[in-house]
């Protein structure tokens, strides 16, 4: 090659086509590409196959983590029984302290103190016809027949027209468990409660 053929702008391989026309390749042609993600994941075993299947990406959501599988589908289901259950039972007064007591509303509560038992008796009026008066009041230990007597502590207070009563007395018990019956000329209401 002599300088006077570069210099009048020819290739030294001038004959030869080494590139396509309009640069790009036409599909007959059959030219190999050596990356191609679809026929490299088509050999390869199932689980590879698997982590590169496209997939939706979901945003995140309270309902669609509490259910997203079946484990959490089961706790999901169970916490919302429970919660029917225990609103039931609320409901139909197993879970109140509060009892009726002919018109009025009574709430015990009691806390133990040196030997004694301090009860609180809290009084409200449910409806215009709330009786008012002397309601006599007897405390003692529940105990089945066989077990033999047990002493009865008795104690009488006043209902009036307010609204909200509050009444404190003393037992003289230190039990687990009480017994307690209110009686007025009309009613009486038996209840069991427990000292803190």
């Amino acid at each position: 090659m002599n300088d006077d053929e570069n210099a009048s702008g020819k290739r030294p391989n001038a004959k030869y086509a080494l590139s396509y026309d309009n640069d790009t390749p036409s599909a007959d042609e059959g030219l190999t590409f050596h990356y191609n993600r679809g026929r490299r994941l088509s050999n390869a075993p199932v689980e590879v196959q698997n982590l590169y299947k496209e997939q939706k990406q979901s945003r995140f959501g309270i309902f669609g983590a509490l259910v997203a599988d079946k484990p959490r589908r089961f706790l999901l289901i169970v916490i919302v029984l429970l919660c029917l259950a225990v609103l039931a039972l609320s409901r139909f007064g197993y879970f109140d302290t509060i009892h009726e007591f002919d018109g009025n509303k009574i709430d015990v509560s009691a806390t133990k103190y040196e030997g004694t038992t301090i009860i609180i008796l809290r009084k409200s009026i449910r409806n215009a016809n709330a009786y008012t008066g002397a309601v006599d009041i007897a405390v003692s230990v529940p105990a089945e027949p066989a077990d033999g007597d047990y002493p009865v502590f008795s104690h009488r207070i006043f209902f009036t027209m307010e609204n909200e009563e509050v009444y404190r007395f003393a037992a003289p018990f230190d039990e687990i468990q009480l017994l307690m019956v209110l009686q007025n000329e009309n009613s009486s209401l038996q209840m069991k409660f427990n000292p803190d």
